[in-house]
């Protein structure tokens, strides 16, 4: 039995209250040229591997993995594939900290500036030596302003689609009381999705709710309840940058300026932006938060996924 198990180094870490874990070597060679590529072989053949390896019993509820892939554009430091229990993901801004993080703690990068290639498109990272990092994320943009539906339990529901490296739906009205059971927003946030989609908005994978802040610095707080039907611990990246790009498309934050956004466990995230394309509200999101490295090892597997049996 012994001799069957497939090691897969990992290097675990935490942001703004979310944790990612950094895949080193091990799982199975993926097909493709670049890493969106890459992801959509990971997504048709080894969708069963994304539970077996964040979930429990080796993973938790939150958990988002970081799959080091050979990046196409030789610029890139790294490629990345980002999943959570439920399969790949696009992007996500609290696990390429925590992916920065890690690569600084392995000695692959230093101080300054690092390319990432995502399937998302490439991530400037930024480090310097007060152990903030700063990503500047792929192009953002509001994709559909004012949507309305009806909702079970809220009413009419209205709020913007927006593209942060994910795509969310993010609720401006009713606003729903964030004090509330993290078990019901989740349902609520759930009740979106569907409706959202039910509505021809089938591409939108995350739902954030917004409420007043609790930390005297920030302007907003949010809930943002991902595909794997979890939440986000974190102030959650992708989603701080489609809301930035929503305010900058309604004129509500200026090119430069800072907006500090909490998540649901008091964490937060500083942000800004500088526009890409005026003309079609594209804007370029830089988050900046702090990440810790906890914990190195080996996960043992022995699963069908690995020899190619089942996806």
């Amino acid at each position: 039995m012994t001799d069957r198990l497939t090691r897969i180094g990992f290097i675990d870490s935490h942001t703004g209250g979310e944790p990612t874990r950094v895949l080193l070597a091990g799982f199975p060679e993926l097909a493709g040229d670049t890493v969106a590529a890459k992801r959509a072989d990971m997504s048709a053949r080894f969708r069963a591997a994304c539970d077996d390896l964040v979930g429990e019993p080796r993973g938790s509820e939150p958990m988002v993995g970081a799959l080091l892939v050979p990046p196409s554009d030789p610029t890139c430091v790294a490629g990345v594939i980002f999943f959570d229990r439920s399969g790949p993901i696009g992007m996500c801004g609290h696990g390429m900290i925590g992916l920065i993080a890690t690569l600084l703690h392995l000695g692959r990068v230093t101080s300054g500036t690092h390319p990432v290639e995502t399937a998302a498109g490439v991530v400037e990272a930024h480090t310097d030596d007060t152990g903030a990092i700063a990503i500047a994320n792929v192009p953002s943009r509001r994709l559909a302003a004012g949507v309305e539906f009806d909702v079970p339990e809220l009413g009419t529901v209205t709020g913007d689609v927006a593209w942060g490296g994910n795509t969310f739906f993010l609720v401006t009205s009713p606003q729903v009381s964030l004090d509330a059971d993290r078990a019901d927003l989740l349902r609520i946030a759930g009740l979106v999705q569907s409706a959202a989609h039910a509505a021809g908005f089938t591409e939108v994978d995350h739902v954030e709710l917004f409420g007043e802040p609790t930390v005297a610095e920030a302007d907003s707080r949010s809930f943002v309840r991902c595909p794997s039907g979890t939440y986000d611990r974190s102030p959650c990246g992708t989603g701080t940058s489609a809301k930035i790009a929503c305010l900058a498309a309604d004129g509500r934050l200026a090119e430069g300026a800072r907006w500090v956004q909490e998540s649901i466990t008091g964490s937060t995230f500083e942000a800004s932006y500088a526009w890409s394309d005026r003309t079609n509200g594209e804007v370029v999101p830089t988050i900046t938060g702090r990440a810790s490295v906890l914990s190195e090892g080996t996960l043992l597997v022995d699963a069908p996924w690995l020899t190619g049996d089942t996806a």
